[in-house]
C-alpha cells in the first residue's frame, strides 16, 4: 500500500513536469515573532503597581507605565501593544502588570486588546492586587476563605512555588506586625475554584479552619496566564521585598534586563581612637564643639583586645567582612600616653587581614571650612572681607597622607583608592557649610582618591568631588558616642521625646523628619525593645530592596556593651531564616560599591533616553546601546544561558546575571532550551481566535469590594 502512494505521487508529479503545469510553491515560513524586553505596567495609583515598578526600577528593567488616572494617557490597543518590524512581529511588552485582574470598565475594549494581545503572544500577567474570585481563578472568600487583616501572619511558600519562582526562598515569608494600633496588612485567602488550572505560590492560614488560601498564585485559563496577588502592599514591606523577585522572575520567565543582589556592607568608623560618651547629666556629649559646659569632662569609649577578638569570632560565625575605617593618631597618641604600649593596636595589627580597611584619616580632623566653636552650634570662621576660611590643601592632603603611611607601616591591606573623611568633612554640610571646601579636590587628586565615602542621609546620590565619587553610606541610629545600652536609650530619649517629657523637643521642631516617642524609653529595656528591633528592620529593608550602599557605625558600639552585635545578628540571622543558600548575602567593599551605583546611574540614563534596544527571537536575546560606546548592560538570564559558547553572568538566587562591559554592539546572548518561549493556546489545543473581555461583575448577592489600601 505504501509502494502504491508513493508511485501514484510520483507519476502525478512527472505528469505536471511533463504537462508544464506550473506548481504551487511552498508557503514561505512564518518568521519567529520578536519580543522587545520591556513592561507594560498599567497603574491606578496604587502602592501594589507602584511597589512593581519600583523593584524594576531598582533592578535597572525597563518598563512603560499608563496611569489611568490621566485623562491624556495613551489609549491602549492592537496597535499599541504590537507591530511589525522588518516582516516579523513584534510583542512591544514581555509582560503586562494590571493593578487587578480587571481594571477596566465592563466590555472595554482596553481590556480586550490586552486579552488579544496576551493569547496571541503568550504574554503574562501580574494582578499586582486583586479580590479572590472566580475570574480569577479563585472562591469568593465568603465560601470558606478570609477578608482582613494578616498583620503578623506568617506565610509560607508552597513547593510549586519553590520548585518555581520563588526558588529563592527558604521558606516563610512574615508580614509585618510594627504597631498594634495601625493595620499594615489586608488579605483575600482562598481556595481555587473547582475545576481551575490555578497553581498556588504563596499560601496562608485561612482563620477558622485547617485551610490554607492562596495570597500567590497562577492561573490559567483561555491560552492566558496569570499570576494572581490577593494582599496590599507598598514597596516598602518586607512582605513585598521578599516576594518581588519572585514576581519578576514568573512574569519575564527569567529573561529580562536588569540585576539585583541583596547587599549588605557595614564599616566600623574611628578604629585605633576613641569616641566620647554621651554624658546622660548634662546632656551633650564631653568633648564634642557643641558641647560647652564648664563642667564637661570628656569620658572615651575604646575598643580593648578582647573586643577584637569578638569582632572577628563573629565574622567567622557569620562568614562576613567587617569595614574598618581607622585614624592612625588614635594608637600612637596611646602609646605616647602609656609608655609605648598598646594592646588594642597590637591585637588589631595581629589579626589585620581578618578585616578590610578604609583611610580615615590621621586624626579624625574637620576638614571643610575652619569652625568657629565660640556659638552652638558652630559657624564657619571667616576672613576680615567675609570670606570663608577653609582648611588648606596641605592640611587635608596631609592627613590623608600620613594616615595612610601609617597604615602601611602596621602592615593593613589597603585599596589608597578609597576614603572616609571624618564626619564626612571637606563635603558641603548645611546649614553652616553650603559647599565643599575648595581644597578638598586637590587633596583629593593628590593622594589618588577616587573612592570617597558620603553620608546618605544629607545626600543621597553619588557626586563628582574632583577625581572622586562619593558612595553615599546609611548611617545606622547606633549612636557614636554610646558603648552601653542605656547611653544610647538615655541619648535616643533626649532626641525623639518631646520638652514636656524631658526631652530636647527635636522632634517637634522637625517632624518632616523625626518623629516624636508616645512616651521614654526604658533605661533597662528600651534598647532591646525598641531601637534594635527598629533599626534590624531598617537595615534589612535596605538589603533585600536591592541597594548596595554601605551602613556604618563606630568602634565604640563594638566596645563594653557591643551594642552594634544585636543589630547585625538581627539582620544576618533574620536573612538566613528567609533565604535558601542560593541567594547570600553580598559583601563588598567600598571602592565596588561605588562602581555598581556608577554603572547603574550611566544604565539608568540609557534606558531613559530611549538608546536601549533589547529584544527575544526565539532562543537568542539580543541588546544594543546607542551612543559614546554604549553602557554596561545588566541581564538575568536562566540558568544554562551562554554568551559566545561561555557561561553568562554568574550564579545568583538560582539564575544567571551579572553586567556585560560597556561598548559591547550588540550583546548577543544564546538561553538554554528550557527556557523556549511558550505559545499561548486555548485549552482545546488550537490557537486563539477571538478575544472577548473577561466579566467583571460578581454574582448577585455578593457585594462587589472596593479593596483596602486602593482607590475607590
Amino acid at each position: 500500500m505504501k509502494r502504491t502512494i508513493r508511485i501514484a505521487l510520483l507519476t502525478a508529479g512527472a505528469l505536471i513536469a511533463v504537462l508544464g503545469i506550473p506548481a504551487t510553491a511552498a508557503p514561505a515560513a512564518t518568521p519567529a515573532p520578536r519580543v522587545d524586553l520591556r513592561v507594560l505596567i498599567v497603574s491606578d495609583g496604587g502602592p501594589a503597581t507602584e511597589a512593581i515598578a519600583a523593584e524594576l526600577d531598582a533592578a535597572g528593567t525597563p518598563y512603560t507605565e499608563v496611569d489611568l488616572t490621566r485623562s491624556d494617557r495613551p489609549r491602549i490597543d492592537a496597535g499599541y501593544l504590537a507591530d511589525t518590524v522588518d516582516g516579523r512581529d513584534r510583542a512591544k511588552f514581555q509582560a503586562v502588570v494590571l493593578p487587578n485582574d480587571n481594571p477596566f470598565p465592563a466590555n472595554s475594549a482596553e481590556m480586550a486588546a490586552l486579552v488579544a494581545y496576551e493569547k496571541a503572544h503568550g504574554i503574562p500577567q501580574v494582578d499586582a492586587y486583586t479580590y479572590a474570585r472566580p475570574e480569577a481563578g479563585l472562591q469568593y472568600p465568603i465560601y470558606g476563605g478570609y477578608s482582613g487583616s494578616v498583620d503578623g501572619v506568617r506565610a509560607e511558600v508552597t513547593d510549586a512555588g519553590r520548585a518555581g519562582p520563588f526558588g529563592y526562598l527558604e521558606g516563610p515569608v512574615p508580614f509585618e506586625d510594627n504597631s498594634p494600633t495601625v493595620g499594615e496588612s489586608y488579605a483575600y485567602l482562598s481556595t481555587p475554584v473547582a475545576g481551575a488550572d490555578f497553581t498556588p505560590y504563596v499560601q496562608a492560614p485561612i482563620p477558622g479552619t485547617t485551610k490554607r488560601g492562596s495570597l500567590v498564585g497562577e492561573y490559567r485559563h483561555d491560552g492566558r496566564r496569570e499570576l494572581v496577588v490577593t494582599f496590599v502592599y507598598n514597596r516598602y514591606q518586607q512582605q513585598f521585598r521578599l516576594l518581588a523577585r519572585g514576581i519578576v522572575r514568573w512574569m519575564t520567565g527569567g529573561v529580562h534586563l536588569g540585576a539585583s543582589r541583596n547587599y549588605f556592607a557595614v564599616h566600623v568608623d574611628d578604629v585605633f581612637a576613641a569616641d566620647d560618651r554621651w554624658n546622660s547629666t548634662l546632656n551633650c556629649t564631653p568633648g564634642d564643639v557643641d558641647c560647652t559646659d564648664p563642667n564637661a569632662v570628656p569620658d572615651p569609649i575604646r575598643m580593648s583586645p578582647a573586643d577584637v577578638d569578638h569582632a572577628v569570632a563573629w565574622q567567622r560565625e557569620h562568614d562576613f567582612t567587617l569595614d574598618f575605617a581607622y585614624n592612625g593618631a588614635g594608637s600612637a597618641d596611646h602609646r605616647e600616653d602609656n609608655n609605648g604600649a598598646d594592646p588594642l593596636a597590637d591585637r588589631l595589627i595581629a589579626q589585620r587581614n581578618e578585616f578590610r580597611w578604609i583611610n580615615h584619616t590621621y586624626t579624625h580632623a574637620f576638614l571643610g571650612c575652619v569652625q568657629d566653636t565660640t556659638v552652638v552650634p558652630w559657624r564657619c570662621a571667616t576672613h576680615a572681607d567675609g570670606s570663608t576660611k577653609w582648611v588648606s590643601r596641605f592640611e587635608v592632603a596631609d592627613e590623608i597622607a600620613h594616615n595612610r603611611v601609617w597604615g602601611l607601616l602596621a602592615g593593613l591591606p589597603l585599596d589608597h583608592d578609597e576614603l572616609v573623611t571624618g564626619e564626612h568633612s571637606g563635603l558641603r554640610v548645611l546649614p553652616q557649610q553650603p559647599a565643599d571646601n575648595p581644597n578638598l579636590a586637590l587633596a583629593l587628586a593628590d593622594n589618588g582618591v577616587t573612592s570617597l565615602a558620603s553620608d546618605n542621609s544629607r545626600e543621597p546620590q553619588q557626586r563628582q568631588v574632583g577625581p572622586a565619587t562619593t558612595v553615599p553610606r546609611h548611617p545606622m541610629n547606633i549612636f557614636y558616642n554610646a558603648g552601653r545600652a542605656a547611653e544610647q536609650v538615655d541619648e535616643y530619649n533626649w532626641i525623639y521625646t518631646s520638652r514636656a517629657q524631658g526631652g530636647s523637643g527635636i522632634c517637634e521642631d522637625n517632624p518632616a523628619t523625626t518623629t516624636c516617642l508616645p512616651a521614654p524609653l526604658d533605661l533597662a529595656t528600651g534598647y532591646t525593645g525598641h531601637i534594635v528591633p527598629l533599626e534590624r528592620r531598617i537595615a534589612l529593608g535596605h538589603v533585600l530592596a536591592n541597594d548596595p550602599k554601605p551602613h556604618f557605625i563606630h568602634q565604640s558600639n563594638l566596645a563594653e556593651d557591643r551594642i552594634a552585635y544585636p543589630v547585625l545578628d538581627g539582620v544576618l540571622t533574620t536573612y538566613d531564616t528567609l533565604f535558601a543558600a542560593n541567594t547570600p548575602v553580598v559583601n563588598l567593599r567600598m571602592e565596588e560599591i561605588g562602581k555598581e551605583l556608577q554603572r547603574r546611574a550611566a544604565w539608568r540614563a540609557a534606558v531613559r533616553d530611549g538608546r536601549v534596544t533589547a529584544y527575544r527571537i526565539g532562543g537568542t536575546v539580543t541588546v544594543t546601546v546607542d551612543g559614546l560606546g554604549g553602557a554596561a548592560v545588566p541581564a538575568t538570564m536562566p540558568q544554562g544561558t551562554t554568551r559566545a559558547g561561555t557561561a553568562f553572568g554568574e550564579a545568583y538566587a538560582g539564575e544567571r546575571s551579572g553586567w556585560t562591559g560597556p561598548g559591547i554592539v550588540p550583546l548577543v546572548l544564546t538561553l538554554p532550551a528550557s527556557a523556549s518561549p511558550s505559545t499561548a493556546t486555548d485549552a482545546d489545543g488550537s490557537a486563539p481566535v477571538t478575544a472577548p473581555a473577561p466579566a467583571t461583575r460578581v454574582p448577585r448577592g455578593v457585594a462587589e469590594p472596593v479593596l483596602p489600601g486602593t482607590p475607590g
